[in-house]
């Protein structure tokens, strides 16, 4: 049995977890279908901001299946994916994978959710953005992938499907080949998605492990509609408008939340996260109608928090932006180790198996490894190096998680640590690593999630402990 990686008192609701893996493992293994957007603040999703933004197929999925009211991802892109796939912090395969990177993120051979999949007898797919080294000789098909589709490298032109200037912006690939002409002229969410559905659709003997990775709602904002040969921008006889958006469906949904938005910028982010909603909802009907809704889990997550602001002119047709997301309960934005840079909106769906709830326990990204591990009976003996837990215990029953540190670093300029021990967050931002327990701020929380109040000088001993539990962390890192 493995429904459970870390040591902890056994209870009932614990118990009964361990029962009902049993019952599963004992029934046909379900697929699993693992959600990545990109740049996807808290806010910018219709369960966490009524009125404000539209996202009806997400916000179903969310409501019929366990919501994580606390999940935690890393600040950017490539460090969250390496989290993600293997079920580690970035920090332990070195610094390549602290920031975005088309750099290799991890050896080949590593332990990755794709690969243990396939070792369980997974078809395995990926569909999107890959990020994590852009080189063939590092690509998903090293990482335990049977097929791939997408981008190897970053962010993309959403119509272009070309990167940044220079020898990376060759990207656009099926099975790490490159497709003539990009498949340019239609938005990469619909490629994507289109992808994913034919996946679906197919007649198969083995289960199928599907990473669904959406280049939306990132940066460049590019919703054209029907109009696929006017790049978006601002109507120039009316500055407040975008050119044909009367016209174009992501404009304007049936409720007419994205009209009541004055901003047009934010409204333009709106219209692209309504696209991306309407693709998540056709790949959704496409496991319905292939009667393989019922045994496939679900899991959803933004990469990092929003983006806010961009310069503008590194991706085709790429504009500038200011203050485009919807505003944040919390501090900080995308590559942030403040909350509002890390805590993003996630769920898991699974129909007949995942009761509708709240999970108000921190979560991370790197748990989503062994609880697929578990859900699925695969490789116990491979897994226990990772840093996540299992999370059935809170997805089946009504358990408990064990008190566990949370980790951040992010390297850039200035660079960025932070942890987390139940309520207490210790954060640095510096050129320097923290050495001593003096270099930290300390955050409450439960009483202070803004992150307002450093409150360093008043509790010295919970930032010493705090500190201590730091460095353990970071002893585990490849310097």
């Amino acid at each position: 049995m493995i429904c459970y990686f870390q040591k902890m008192i056994v209870s009932v609701p614990w118990f009964g977890a361990l029962i009902l893996c049993a019952q599963m493992h004992a029934s046909e293994p379900p697929n699993v279908l693992v959600i990545l957007t990109d740049d996807q603040g808290w806010a910018d999703i219709g369960y966490n901001n009524p009125g404000k933004v539209h996202t009806p197929h997400l916000d179903r999925l969310a409501a019929e299946g366990a919501t994580f009211q606390r999940h935690y991802v890393m600040p950017q892109c490539s460090p969250t994916r390496v989290a993600l796939f293997t079920g580690r912090y970035p920090g332990r395969f070195g610094s390549a994978p602290l920031q975005a990177t088309n750099l290799p993120c991890f050896p080949v051979g590593t332990l990755t959710m794709a690969s243990i999949l396939k070792s369980a007898g997974y078809e395995t797919w990926l569909s999107g953005k890959w990020h994590m080294g852009e080189a063939a000789k590092d690509g998903p098909n090293r990482h335990g992938f049977d097929h791939s589709y997408g981008s190897m490298a970053g962010a993309v032109g959403m119509y272009q499907h070309t990167y940044r200037q220079g020898a990376l912006s060759e990207t656009w690939h099926r099975d790490q080949i490159i497709i003539s002409g990009y498949e340019n002229g239609r938005h990469a969410t619909d490629l994507v998605a289109e992808d994913a559905i034919r996946v679906i659709r197919q007649k198969r003997e083995k289960p199928f492990f599907l990473y669904l990775a959406f280049h939306a709602p990132h940066t460049p904002l590019d919703e054209r509609g029907t109009f696929v040969d006017q790049p978006t921008m601002l109507d120039p006889n009316n500055p407040t408008r975008w050119r044909n958006e009367d016209k174009i469906r992501w404009f304007n949904d049936e409720q007419g939340i994205i009209q009541k938005e004055a901003d047009p910028q934010k409204r333009l982010f709106l219209a692209a996260v309504h696209h991306l909603d309407h693709a998540i909802g056709e790949v959704v009907k496409a496991l319905d109608e292939t009667k393989q809704r019922a045994n496939t889990l679900i899991l959803f997550s933004s990469d990092n928090g929003p983006q806010d602001s961009w310069a503008g002119n590194a991706y085709p047709h790429d504009l500038k932006l200011t203050h485009f997301n919807q505003k944040l309960p919390q501090r900080g934005v995308k590559t942030d180790v403040w909350e509002g840079g890390i805590h993003v909106p996630g769920f898991a769906n699974w129909p007949g198996k995942i009761a509708p709830k709240t999970i108000k326990q921190p979560v991370h990204i790197i748990d989503w490894l062994p609880t697929v591990a578990t859900l699925t009976s695969t490789a116990k003996e491979k897994i226990s190096a990772c840093d996540g837990i299992d999370l059935t215990p809170v997805l089946l029953t009504d358990g408990t998680l064990p008190q566990r540190d949370l980790y951040w670093i992010w390297n850039s300029i200035p660079n960025r640590w932070a942890l987390r021990y139940q309520e207490w967050k210790i954060v640095r931002y510096d050129k320097t690593e923290p050495r001593k327990a003096s270099d930290w701020q300390l955050f409450h929380l439960e009483r202070d999630p803004q992150e307002k109040n450093n409150v360093a000088a008043e509790h010295p001993e919970i930032v010493e402990q705090l500190h201590q539990r730091f460095l353990k962390q970071r002893g585990k890192d490849r310097k």
